[in-house]
């Protein structure tokens, strides 16, 4: 098959499309995908430019986000059978025989999700990371009660456009930083209450003029650094701040958040595949069967913001190392 491999940490260019064995069915609870998209996320180029988590199995195939058509199932599973559509989010952290940048790929069955029939595969693609880290931190780190007011960091990122919808769906009011007017835009049509252009207005003031003083009830941060700690200013007294990014004590400190009692969780999806947590895995993909029934009823949407074929990876890395992309990318796989 045709796959995208990695052979050493580096640059974009270090993608390089080659052939390489078709994955086959070893345990009788896996599946067999033949994929038709794959989700690229800012792990990936993480991955890429410093080397995996599993340096001493190299070469590696990256992508931790599937889409496509189930080609052939193990003897135990009873839930797909060949020619179903499916979405996922498995491997791609450098582990020998996974990933997802490439035409095949073997999932157990029970981290998998049908995929939702309104979504094209690219947009299915480009779908579970994102929707299982904003699902977590919003709903089991965060805590997060309807009624509640809510600040979202880059909300028209990948993770954050997702998690504007879902804590809409909480009733929230959503707060929400964004970089530029087009931004603001697509924001508010995802129903963010108030969008906060953050380079030209301070979103700790503007959240705590908007919340009379008290501020939000729960920061999400997606950014990190010194947004970080700058938004312990921006949670009420006993509130929560849930990041997706390991605090740099370099750029701040605590004392605001310890003064203002808040609870810190911190929100890493790939924990359940990087720990081997079995019953975590599968309630991860608990959660995708029913991010899925939320997109088909029109309530959860996926902005995609541009697709690109596999063969070119390397360009779509480079896209994302910007910093500038709306929404999500996606490769197509033919």
């Amino acid at each position: 098959m045709k796959a995208i491999v990695m052979t050493t940490p580096g640059a974009p260019d270090v993608l390089e499309l080659q052939e390489v064995p078709t994955p086959k069915i070893e345990n009788p609870t896996e599946i067999l995908v033949k994929l038709k998209a794959a989700g690229i996320n800012p792990i990936d180029t993480k991955l890429r430019q410093r080397g995996t988590f599993y340096p001493e199995q190299m070469p590696a195939i990256l992508g931790c986000d599937g889409a496509g058509i189930v080609e052939a199932v193990g003897s135990q599973v009873t839930t797909f059978k060949p020619g179903d559509k499916v979405y996922y989010c498995v491997g791609g952290l450098g582990k020998a025989g996974t990933g997802n940048y490439a035409e095949f790929a073997v999932v157990d069955v029970s981290l998998v999700a049908r995929k939702p029939t309104s979504l094209s595969f690219a947009e299915a693609a480009a779908a579970p990371l994102v929707l299982i880290t904003a699902w977590e931190a919003l709903y089991d780190r965060g805590r997060l009660e309807a009624g509640q007011k809510v600040l979202i960091h880059a909300g028209a990122g990948g993770v954050g456009h997702v998690a504007i919808q879902l804590a809409k769906l909480k009733d929230a009011q959503v707060f929400t930083t964004v970089g530029s007017p087009d931004k603001e835009r697509l924001v508010r049509q995802l129903g963010a209450d108030c969008p906060i252009l953050y380079k030209q207005t301070d979103f700790v003031k503007t959240v705590l003029d908007w919340t009379d003083g008290e501020g939000v009830d729960l920061v999400f941060d997606t950014v990190g650094g010194k947004t970080f700690f700058d938004s312990c200013a921006a949670v009420r007294v006993y509130g929560d701040l849930v990041t997706i990014l390991e605090p740099d004590p370099t750029v701040g400190n605590l004392k605001v958040a310890r003064n203002r009692n808040l609870r810190i969780s911190l929100e890493l999806m790939l924990t359940p595949a990087l720990m081997g947590l079995e019953n975590a895995q599968k309630q991860q993909g608990e959660i995708l069967k029913q991010c899925a029934i939320l997109i088909d009823e029109g309530k959860l949407k996926i902005h995609l913001s541009r697709t690109y074929p596999l063969e070119e990876a390397s360009i779509a890395h480079q896209a994302i190392e910007t910093g500038s992309i709306t929404g999500k990318l996606a490769l197509a796989i033919a």
